[in-house]
């Protein structure tokens, strides 16, 4: 029987330049996903750091409009004391681009501003409810409970960290000493309005918009005779509400390139008429630190209203 002899079949493989090709369509799509990974991580990081701005900021204007709603908070027990409540002082101050110590008392020794000419508020309202602990329906920014009798304060203002980073935070008096605690990092500024009422008699209704030094000069043209008769006159006791601006950045650097965009925190009027001349309404990131230049960055605005003053 003879065998029919089969034809040797070649060995298949690839040859150099296939592999070679090949070798280059897996890198390019090694190098794209790469690309991919890592535009998508920056996102994400950018996307978390907006989300943390925006919860401090949210919570900031929050504590501060709470604080500002509270001082129209009233004791009657107060009213009926031998001081005629109208010689009382103003339930709200302020200073422009000043900061205050932790432990100094009110806002009575200012110190410079830690940030871009960032502004102090400072609201006084009454405790309720019996000492020691009163009722709870009156706190400080801190959270803790002032009693009847007793002045509550809550001073919000700019301070700087341990780090160098600028904090806004809330100043309050305890039961021995004055302390602070930080309600948000990343300020880049922290500015204040106080819409004034004009008219006479008050209708609690804001004529115009003007700054702390502005209404100190208002008083200062008074002519007070003394102490008592400043307080019954002052132009902070014709404030009918308060705008504030808080512009807060990330604490990381997750933008690609540096921003260079303008804030006005008050708006394009304000910006216009009278930014020059009120310190830290405009803000420029051309003028930051080139780290900060590259984090994310939001700016903050609200109006509060507030209730009917006491005489």
């Amino acid at each position: 029987m003879t065998r029919m002899r089969l034809p040797a079949r070649r060995a298949g493989g690839m040859t150099l330049v296939e592999m070679l090709v090949a070798l280059a369509v897996g890198l390019g799509v090694l190098l794209g996903a790469g690309r991919l990974l890592a535009h998508a991580n920056a996102t994400y990081a950018a996307q978390m750091e907006m989300a943390a701005v925006d919860d401090g900021g949210r919570y900031a204007l929050e504590l501060v409009g709470r604080a500002l709603r509270q001082a129209a908070a009233v004791d009657p027990e107060a009213l009926l004391g031998p001081a005629a409540p109208e010689t009382l002082p103003a339930r709200l101050a302020g200073l422009d681009a000043s900061s205050v110590g932790r432990t100094s008392p009110g806002i009575d020794a200012p110190l410079p501003d830690a940030a871009n000419g960032s502004d102090v508020l400072a609201v006084r309202f009454p405790g309720a409810g019996p000492a020691p602990d009163g009722d709870g329906s009156t706190v400080s920014c801190a959270g803790f409970t002032v009693a009847r009798g007793e002045e509550g304060w809550s001073v919000f203002h700019v301070a700087r960290n341990a780090d160098g980073e600028a904090e806004l935070r809330c100043k309050y008096r305890g039961a021995a000493n004055w302390s602070a605690d930080a309600v948000v990092a990343g300020v880049d500024g922290f500015q204040l309005l106080y819409g004034i009422d004009t008219d006479e008699p008050r209708d609690g209704v804001p004529n115009r918009y003007v700054n702390a030094a502005a209404i100190r000069a208002l008083d200062d043209a008074l002519g007070a005779a003394d102490a008592q008769d400043l307080n019954r006159r002052t132009w902070w006791k014709r404030v009918a509400s308060v705008r504030v601006a808080l512009l807060l950045h990330g604490a990381r650097a997750t933008r690609a390139q540096p921003g260079s965009a303008d804030f006005a925190l008050f708006g394009a009027a304000h910006a216009g008429a009278e930014g020059d001349d009120d310190a830290g309404t405009v803000l420029h990131e051309a003028t930051m630190p080139a780290d900060l230049r590259r984090r994310e960055r939001r700016l903050f605005t609200t109006t509060v209203a507030l209730p009917a003053a006491l005489p």
